[in-house]
């Protein structure tokens, strides 16, 4: 089985209203692709969200102020375990390079510094049915990538969970997992980007649209389907995109 949609809960939702997603099911995947053309512009966007933050630091942009407020509201030291996309901005700021790893978790990687929101990318055949991000009640188990044990998400922690119980992420944004990490045999991805700002839908739009660019420029033998979940439609259905 694989992933047949994704889902705000109705908890998230009324604890976040402002959540957004824009959800990118990619199919017909090279993920062996080579590297080369997309290094040239991946380098070329590292070295002006560089200049940027010299000037701007990754705690001054209204998304990332708006994740470590929703990260505390879930009892998580946002200085502690910072967003994804905080997370590369820091790792830029302060070693000047984040290294490559795949097309597409590079592409993901890409548009998250350049557009300062969180960007997850999952195999899309590893995820059973649809995926949530819900709140924990503090039984499910997760492992990270390359992690020898699984350990308990505290109840009440925003998590990504599909329908056989695996958790794809903790902490909303902070840490995927390594059952439905992408790798080299990946042939169909879904690309999650989220933002809880106000007034994000902008935002997360233009986001979208450069990681469908990016996606068919370097891939160009893909296939793309956009889905939206808000909190006046916090549920998509995959085979009914818009």
């Amino acid at each position: 089985m694989t992933i047949s949609g994704f889902e705000y809960s109705s908890e998230l939702v009324a604890q976040f209203p402002l959540a957004r997603a824009e959800i990118l099911h990619v199919t017909d995947i090279d993920n062996g692709s080579q590297l080369a053309a997309l290094a040239d512009e991946y380098r070329a966007v590292q070295a002006e969200v560089a200049l940027r933050l010299a000037t701007e630091p990754a705690s001054g942009r209204e998304s990332i102020r708006a994740w470590r407020a929703a990260f505390t509201a879930f009892g998580v030291k946002p200085t502690q375990h910072r967003n994804a996309a905080e997370a590369l901005l820091r790792r830029l700021d302060r070693a000047g390079d984040i290294p490559s790893i795949s097309m597409l978790v590079d592409i993901g990687n890409l548009v998250s510094i350049s557009h300062s929101l969180p960007v997850a990318v999952f195999d899309a055949d590893k995820v059973v049915g649809v995926l949530a991000v819900t709140l924990a009640r503090g039984i499910e188990q997760f492992a990270g990538l390359g992690a020898a044990e699984s350990e308990t998400p505290e109840a009440g922690e925003v998590i990504f969970i599909d329908e056989a119980s695996q958790v794809a992420a903790r902490r909303w944004c902070w840490k995927q997992g390594g059952a439905t990490a992408t790798g080299p045999s990946t042939t169909s991805a879904v690309f999650v980007t989220e933002a809880v700002h106000d007034g994000n839908q902008a935002d997360v739009e233009a986001a979208a649209v450069e990681l469908e660019r990016l996606i068919l420029t370097h891939m160009p033998g893909c296939t793309v389907s956009r889905y939206v979940t808000a909190s006046d439609s916090p549920s998509a259905r995959f085979g009914s995109a818009r």
